[in-house]
């Protein structure tokens, strides 16, 4: 459907920063401000998927060039 425009570093910084901010969600279950923590779901999923919306619409792609 959309085309990979999310390299491996980039990747694996937009799972790790989604799971820490999922984890926070869990980890302070009477804070007020809890459930900003869910945009954690964002980052997890555009790293686990691989494509980005907001890159496709700016045009930018993190993954490397492919050799012709």
């Amino acid at each position: 459907m959309f085309a990979k425009n999310v390299g491996t570093v980039d990747r694996v910084i937009r799972i790790v920063l989604g799971l820490v901010l999922l984890s926070l969600f869990f980890y302070y279950p009477g804070a007020w401000w809890r459930y900003y923590t869910l945009i954690g779901i964002v980052p997890l999923l555009t790293g686990l998927f691989g494509t980005c919306l907001l890159y496709s619409m700016l045009g930018i792609s993190s993954c490397p060039t492919k050799k012709a």
